[in-house]
């Protein structure tokens, strides 16, 4: 069997569509602890981790979508996972965003260093790559410092 540059295509399209997944999820995770805080710190982790994981799950989600558009794709849907907090802390709901829109980035870094979307993408791909790789940097430090100002 032969490998093709619609089948490189799809591949690329289930690889974004997984990071963007796992950027969703994060977002899941920070609307459970957002819930949970206190107005000040609401406001700061809205500002710090919500507001750049949401624009990085946008443009992920636009990324995606346009490149099946381009190339005639069939796009599968993004089902980001639904996380619960039960009892768990609030810590630890950050830790599990931060841990989710890590493991997007390692994602699209892979994605990015393995030349596939210039060998058979395209320009608006790359772009958006980096973009919601944008968004997400920094995330981790941002997320360690709303941790340690918890129950101050």
């Amino acid at each position: 069997m032969t490998y093709d540059s619609t089948q490189a295509r799809y591949e690329l399209l289930e690889t974004i569509a997984a990071a963007a997944a796992h950027v969703g999820t994060s977002l899941g995770w920070l609307t459970l602890a957002y819930e949970r805080l206190d107005d000040a710190t609401a406001e700061t982790l809205e500002e710090a981790l919500f507001g750049p994981v949401q624009k990085a799950y946008g443009r992920a989600r636009r990324t995606h979508d346009a490149f099946a558009e381009r190339f005639a794709l069939e796009a599968g849907a993004i089902t980001p996972a639904e996380p619960h907090a039960g009892s768990r802390p609030v810590r630890e709901l950050i830790t599990h965003a931060a841990d989710e829109a890590a493991h997007a980035d390692a994602l699209l870094a892979g994605l990015q260093d393995s030349m596939r979307p210039i060998e058979v993408g395209d320009a608006e791909l790359r772009t958006g790559l980096t973009e919601v790789r944008t968004a997400l940097d920094g995330l981790p430090q941002a997320a360690r410092g709303i941790i340690s100002r918890l129950g101050r």
